[in-house]
């Protein structure tokens, strides 16, 4: 991630929790907060720059409305976390548990976190925001021993300068620096032994529970939707002595922060704490405020003027229905992406209803976001994020840009997250139907997000899916039955992905990659056969990837694409694979999981080429755009950086 602006203008909030006490500075060692009311009776101390205590008694550390800005919430006694009644001073054991929520104001807008945190000093001059979370920056401290910091950080955008922080879901152990010395997406293990994803800026309450054990050394950290009973696995568990780390007095509180494009408002509802080897003190979840509403959005609505109008130099896609443009809104100077529905693309028109009903409520880390639409003349527009870097596509394909495996392997799996997120985690199940690199975007933190819902059509929980009239989708990505019968499911869609991670640990197109006759799931079979499935991997990576990962997503691949829509996995499974939380299926060297499948598949794969090659629909896409859609009605978003 790019450092922050230095010359950023930091809006800084900070405030102290005080309790009656007889002096400033004596330490503390139990308190409990249901809810942060009571400031009239002077138990809140509130810096007069900024309101941040809500009506109700939540705690606001950042608004969705101010960029750049850190929050900071400490209480103002120091807890005594050193024990020098001994000739060799050591750590206290402590216990803390805070309920929080994370409001974020559009699917890819939020950011950045929040942070438990011990440290020297409530204050933290020279800070900066975005990533640093309002606790170091990247000139003078990341790092640094003297900080004497300890933090648990709860990030919703990617880690800085942090490998292991891949996930903008994250929980992350820090010592000193926003480099975690572990981190893991956020999920708890329920009854059943299942996990199950806690997405931290889902505006819901979330608990976390941070243990430290002295005598063990040993940290650990639990999260759960708040009013579950505590998880008995922690999320992480870390072996670390905090005797070098902390001083004898260190403060308990908060950190937040938001950026110049991202702002999430995070909010602390309630939080207790213990020292001394006692658990904390259980927090009463019916006495804490509710969240507050996201602060109401812009309407949905666009004026004409403000989009202004479109030049073909502004053209950065283009597909069955309409072209895609960047547009620049004149005030503001800000980007959009504007989708154009012609008045002569009938199924355009038609779709239009739908993808605004679809989008307009989808919200996704890992979609493309509407932002609104108008009509223009005779013309229909949406408009939508824009993605400065690009289709997946354009760069496996396209310019002499390239993608490491580390970052093939982060977009695969933030596409297959948003594709769990249409299938089963929205209240209605969203079928995409056209996925492919060229509807795969990486915006500015090379995440991937999955573009173009022209063709996505929504389904009742638990119905089955409809006919269509049309075979809708992209040569080389249709599943064998849709093919044949124009049904489509969730499971075409889980074929489509399947075609997707060949393409894209490949970097070769699905077919006719240099031959007429070339099959990129028939080709990554017959390197399975012989032995070396590795042979299939992309020459220009020159082996720099992660084996075990590459065998993975080419046998996953293999299995999403399995001929027979009941042997392919779920997207839930998928994203399983994919985080290594399950063991994939042995893959044989037929390349499938069953004894019949390769021959079946291979007559699949020739009959669907027949049904689709027959009856070539009237595709008019630009030359550098590598797939083209059945029936005119997907628009490719494929934005080419220019």
């Amino acid at each position: 991630m790019a450092a922050p602006n230095n010359n950023t203008l930091l809006c800084c909030v900070l405030f102290f929790i005080t309790i009656a006490v007889p002096a400033a500075h004596s330490a503390v060692d139990q308190f409990t907060f249901n809810g942060f009311s009571g400031a009239d009776d002077g138990e809140i101390l509130v810096d007069d720059r900024v309101s941040i205590l809500k009506p109700g008694g939540a705690l606001r550390l950042t608004s969705t409305r101010t960029k750049n800005a850190i929050g900071h919430a400490f209480h103002t006694r120091p807890i005594r976390m050193l024990n020098r009644t001994s000739p060799f001073p050591s750590s206290t054991s402590f216990a803390t548990t805070f309920v929080f929520s994370i409001i974020s104001p559009a699917a890819g807008k939020g950011g950045f976190g929040l942070a438990f945190v011990l440290a020297p000093s409530p204050e933290f001059p020279g800070a900066a925001a975005d990533h640093y979370l309002g606790l170091f920056n990247s000139t003078t401290n990341d790092g640094d021993p003297s900080n004497h910091v300890f933090a648990i950080e709860f990030d919703t955008v990617n880690g800085v300068n942090d490998t292991r922080d891949t996930d903008g879901n994250h929980v992350g152990i820090n010592v000193n620096s926003m480099n975690s010395r572990n981190a893991s997406s956020a999920y708890f293990v329920d009854d059943g032994n299942q996990r199950q994803e806690v997405i931290l800026q889902s505006g819901d309450p979330i608990q976390a529970w941070v243990e430290y054990d002295a005598v063990l050394k040993r940290v650990d950290v639990t999260v759960s939707p708040a009013g579950n009973r505590k998880p008995i696995a922690p999320l992480l568990s870390e072996s670390l002595d905090l005797t070098p780390v902390v001083r004898e007095l260190m403060y308990a509180g908060f950190s937040a922060s938001t950026g110049g494009e991202k702002a999430s408002a995070h909010y602390i509802l309630g939080w207790s704490f213990s020292t001394d080897g006692n658990p904390a003190p259980p927090l009463n979840i019916s006495l804490l405020p509710s969240p507050p509403p996201a602060e109401k959005s812009p309407s949905p609505r666009f004026a004409p003027s403000v989009i202004g109008g479109f030049s073909d130099s502004e053209m950065i896609g283009i597909g069955g229905f309409g072209a895609v443009y960047r547009a620049i809104i004149p005030n503001s100077g800000s980007l959009l992406a504007v989708k154009k529905i012609t008045p002569n693309s009938i199924q355009g028109i038609r779709e239009f209803a739908a993808e605004i009903e679809s989008l307009g409520r989808l919200r996704h880390k890992n979609l493309v976001n509407l932002q609104g639409w108008c009509k223009q003349r005779s013309d229909l527009l949406l408009v939508y994020d824009y993605i400065p870097n690009g289709s997946l596509d354009f760069f496996l394909y396209g310019g002499q840009r390239g993608l490491s495996w580390e970052q093939r392997f982060r977009v695969l799996k933030g596409i297959a997250a948003g594709l769990l997120y249409l299938h089963e985690e929205w209240e209605q199940v969203v079928i995409h139907r056209d996925v492919k690199s060229s509807n795969v975007l990486i915006d500015g933190e090379m995440n991937g997000r999955l573009g173009d819902f022209g063709l996505a059509r929504l389904y009742s929980h638990g119905t089955a899916a409809s006919h269509t009239t049309n075979v809708v989708g992209t040569v080389g990505y249709i599943a064998p039955e849709l093919a044949r019968t124009g049904k489509a499911s969730t499971r075409s869609d889980v074929f489509a992905f399947g075609v997707l991670l060949l393409e894209t640990a490949s970097g070769r197109r699905p077919i006719g990659d240099g031959d007429g006759d070339f099959i990129l799931v028939d080709w990554v079979t017959e390197c399975l056969q012989m032995g070396s499935v590795l042979d299939s991997a992309d020459a220009r990576l020159e082996r720099r990837y992660v084996a075990e990962e590459m065998e993975m997503v080419l046998g996953l691949g293999l299995i999403c694409s399995h001929q027979r829509q009941e042997s392919r996995p779920t997207m839930r499974q998928v994203v399983r694979y994919l985080n290594c939380e399950d063991q994939l299926p042995t893959v044989d060297r037929r390349g499938y999981t069953d004894d019949d499948a390769l021959g079946s598949a291979r007559r699949a794969n020739s009959r669907l080429l027949e049904v689709v090659m027959s009856t070539p629909p009237d595709l008019g896409s630009a030359d550098m755009y590598s797939s083209s859609s059945i029936s005119g009605g997907s628009t490719s978003s494929i934005y080419n950086g220019r």
